[in-house]
């Protein structure tokens, strides 16, 4: 079986992206990487961090050839105005937005059998007039499918309801048609892409408690319960909902093979606790595997060489793992 070509995106050039995808460019992969970035950022960052690193343009037309250490293939993408390092410049957002098209289309196209995302900067996007409330949704939108976040590490997967979204919106958007339609996504893709036969999947009530009979909110009785029962008649095996304080303990997590969050950050900050630097964000519902990092941009430490690549590195394994099932 010929290796599989995994396509790349620095994210945002003022951040640590760059010195990360060089950093994984340094190890053997069972993998050809390809990514698409301004050739010229990739050599100034390679300069900065002080790393001897061939960079050639790619022949998409080839046959795909595992990785090899000190090199990094690129599908070549022009920055609108030089970066400089921790400096969010607006005029670049179209270059971050073309570089995530770009990729994604090779997905589509079948040319890569993956994607692995580096981060973005959200609000530098947002101020360029772009509308932007994530990868996750921008993919979904260009792709197709209903994306469902999950995030994993090696003994945790958290899927999510709802993504980027203000608090005081959760509510609202917690309909039985979504709630079903997010867990029979979840569902199917741990059969389909992590093989899991039978999926136990524990769900999150919303409010403390779990709503507590009603009396710290209704969600839970008008909501959630009712769609539970629908989707275990159809031999989908649900535990919940369950309150939050007590769904991401040993005697939860051990007997269920994802957790079903009802927001962003209910279910987000324990995963990142257990997983942080080794955690994968995975994007469920889409025709294409795409993976991502963990972390945010780090601007701050941009061209320092300080940049820990960790996260890179599982999010590149996972997708490697996906697109060779």
């Amino acid at each position: 079986m010929p290796v599989p070509r995994i396509v790349i995106t620095p994210g945002e050039p003022a951040g640590i992206g760059p010195d990360i995808c060089l950093l994984v460019c340094q190890h053997a992969w069972p993998a050809e990487l390809v990514f698409i970035a301004d050739p010229d950022l990739i050599e100034r960052r390679a300069k900065m961090l002080g790393l001897t690193t061939k960079i050639q343009q790619l022949d998409l037309n080839q046959a795909p050839y595992a990785h090899r250490p000190g090199t990094l293939n690129i599908v070549p993408l022009a920055l609108a105005t030089e970066e400089s390092c921790g400096q969010l410049d607006s005029r670049n957002a179209s270059y971050v937005i073309e570089s995530l098209q770009v990729a994604a289309q090779l997905c589509l196209d079948n040319v890569c059998q993956a994607l692995v995302t580096a981060p973005v900067q959200k609000s530098i996007i947002n101020d360029a007039g772009i509308a932007f409330s994530g990868h996750t949704e921008f993919l979904a939108e260009y792709c197709g499918g209903y994306p469902v976040m999950m995030l994993a590490c090696k003994n945790l997967r958290v899927a999510l309801v709802t993504t980027h979204l203000p608090l005081k919106a959760v509510s609202n958007a917690i309909t039985a048609s979504i709630l079903e339609k997010t867990i029979v996504i979840l569902h199917r893709d741990l059969q389909q892409k992590f093989s899991i036969k039978k999926p136990r999947i524990a769900v999150c009530g919303l409010n403390p408690h779990a709503g507590e009979g009603g009396h710290l909110g209704d969600e839970e009785i008008n909501t959630i319960i009712p769609t539970l029962d629908k989707l275990r008649e159809q031999q989908l095996t649900l535990t919940g909902p369950l309150p939050a304080d007590t769904a991401f303990t040993p005697p939860v997590i051990d007997k269920h093979d994802a957790i079903l969050a009802m927001y962003h950050d209910q279910g987000l900050p324990t995963l990142k606790y257990v997983g942080f630097g080794d955690a994968v964000n995975i994007t469920l519902g889409l025709p294409i595997i795409r993976t991502s990092v963990d972390h945010g941009t780090a601007l701050s430490l941009a061209g320092s060489g300080k940049a820990s690549p960790t996260s890179l590195q599982s999010a590149l394994l996972m997708a490697i793992e996906l697109s060779t099932k």
